[in-house]
């Protein structure tokens, strides 16, 4: 039987010192990523110019141009507003400005500042750029 390395999901959820900046409107946030494949593979797309725009009554959405890997991911449960997801049946990035529990997501990471950017409704060019 081959042997597998069982990854640590206490450890998927811990932040690096990888910070991204968002700007989209008149709006600019920072997030930093956690220590997961995920985020190592979308922090390899970045800088990325998207489309942000609102999903539901709790998130914005933003597709990529291609799916992340989630090789090694658990799925976790505390859940909180300003956590940015990865969404794997879609392979699209969700950011949640409330509260949220759903199933086929990846934590990426958690935003830093300036909430209130994600509450601003409407759909816009979001620039997305690795600062550290």
């Amino acid at each position: 039987m081959p042997c597998r390395t069982r990854v640590n999901p206490i450890k998927q959820q811990e932040p690096t010192d990888m910070k991204m900046r968002l700007t989209f409107g008149d709006h600019t946030m920072t997030a930093t990523l956690y220590d997961n494949a995920s985020a190592r593979d979308f922090a390899s797309l970045l800088p990325l110019d998207l489309e942000i725009k609102d999903f539901g009554s709790n998130e914005k959405i933003a597709n990529l141009p291609r799916k992340l890997t989630v090789e090694g991911n658990e799925p976790f449960s505390n859940e909180r507003p300003y956590d940015l997801c990865y969404y794997m049946p879609w392979g699209n990035l969700a950011m949640f400005y409330a509260d949220y529990k759903h199933t086929g997501l990846v934590r990426l990471g958690r935003f830093d500042d300036r909430f209130e950017a994600l509450h601003a409704p409407g759909e816009f060019p979001l620039r997305i750029e690795r600062i550290q």
